[in-house]
């Protein structure tokens, strides 16, 4: 089974029309994208957009063998003018399966949101799920749904819809992810690719052909980083970065090494403000034993953040004493460094840490300031050592370092 998107981008298209935003003005080329629409084996339309039949022109096909046409997301208003010669677009309800001559199966998804989801079942018995934007699936239970050979959905403004099919098995490993959909909320080109990265997905260009389940071989199928670094200065945007990085996973063990802090109202604030954040499926652990959570099989991890395990771990040795210090306690700050980077090392786990980036401001005051800074710099080295991705995040904007 062979699909060819037409469009990929949102309703209205990207760039939008009369937008001055600095997204649509540098959607150009090959991220300019018409309204997303596929076309399954040449007989099967999914979604109508304007100019329809020039964009499978376009691409080396005809709409002449179309023998269906199913819209997905509700459109306020008349439908977009049928082509000559293709039959009038309709809906299949919830729950509810069609069967082309062709031998193509198309099963209605419910969703959360209105729209109607497309599972698409070819006659050699691949298998796709085509979402609306916005739309994810509803009413899922684990090991209720077979997994995917291709899905393709709006990664970006529904990544929680990735994570739902990810819990329940629907999205494998081997599992293609495409976005569609795409709109200006991110900046094309390799900004884009690199968040769909993190997610295991990928956009392609309007009038590409892809066979469903020809995964294997493929060199733009990105491969999730099990180890990523995060880091950056105070409000940078890193633990934004960090939690976008794990959106499209089910069940995410996030890790807070800062404690409760009892009586400090900020802190109170800050905590409060990341745990609104963070998706609802989530579960939070306080704690600066990271060894062990390494050690284990399980969700993925994100530990935020490196900086106050560290100063843990100098509070634990005495590292602010220099008798302490030269009389062990440098050294078993290292024996702990080099337990935390081991167990990187060797982790099955996903794992997105974030830290902070010290080393560029003013040279702090007090010895105990300096020698944080130094350990704290040793510490981002020798994590990072061991991480696929490593990104620093400056001003909200994150500048790949390594992956």
């Amino acid at each position: 089974m062979d699909v060819t998107l037409l469009g990929t981008g949102a309703p209205a298209g990207l760039p939008r029309p009369d937008c001055p935003c600095a997204a649509c003005a540098t959607a150009r080329g090959a991220d300019a994208r018409a309204a997303t629409a596929l076309l399954v084996d040449g007989v099967l339309l999914l979604d109508l957009t304007p100019g329809a039949a020039f964009a499978a022109a376009r691409a080396g096909h005809s709409l002449g063998g179309v023998a269906q046409v199913l819209l997905s997301h509700p459109h306020d208003g008349p439908v977009v003018e049928v082509p000559a010669g293709l039959p009038q677009p309709g809906r299949v309800p919830d729950g509810r399966e069609l069967t082309l001559l062709t031998g193509h199966r198309v099963r209605a998804v419910a969703l959360d949101a209105p729209g109607t989801g497309y599972a698409v079942t070819g006659p050699d018995g691949r298998r796709l799920l085509y979402l609306p934007p916005g739309g994810a699936p509803a009413g899922l239970e684990e090991g209720s749904a077979e997994t995917y050979d291709m899905v393709l959905s709006d990664v970006l403004g529904r990544p929680d819809a990735l994570a739902k099919l990810r819990a329940v098995g629907a999205v494998g490993p081997a599992t293609n992810v495409v976005a569609v959909h795409l709109d200006h909320d991110v900046p094309p080109g390799p900004e884009l690719r690199r968040r769909l990265a993190a997610a295991g997905a990928r956009a392609v260009p309007d009038g590409t052909t892809m066979a469903v389940g020809a995964y294997e071989g493929e060199p733009d199928v990105p491969d999730v980083p099990l180890r990523t670094l995060v880091l950056g200065g105070a409000r940078s945007g890193k633990s934004v970065e960090a939690e976008r990085r794990l959106e499209t996973f089910p069940g995410v063990l996030y890790v807070a090494t800062g404690g409760t802090r009892g009586g400090d109202t900020e802190w109170a604030a800050r905590v409060a403000a990341h745990r609104e954040r963070r998706p609802g499926s989530w579960r939070t652990t306080e704690t600066c034993d990271l060894v062990p959570l390494l050690a284990q099989d399980g969700p993925p991890l994100l530990v935020d953040c490196l900086s106050l395990w560290l100063t843990d771990a100098m509070d634990s040795v005495r590292a602010w004493d220099d008798a302490e210090w030269a009389g062990g306690g440098e050294n078993a700050l290292r024996e702990r460094v080099t337990a935390l980077t081991d167990a990187l090392r060797t982790t099955r786990r996903i794992v997105v840490a974030v830290s902070n980036e010290v080393g560029s401001g003013i040279v702090p005051a007090t010895a105990s300031g300096r020698r944080y800074r130094d350990e704290l710099g040793r510490l981002n080295a020798a994590f990072a050592a061991e991480c696929e991705h490593v990104l620093l995040v400056v001003a909200g904007q994150a500048l790949v370092l390594r992956g």
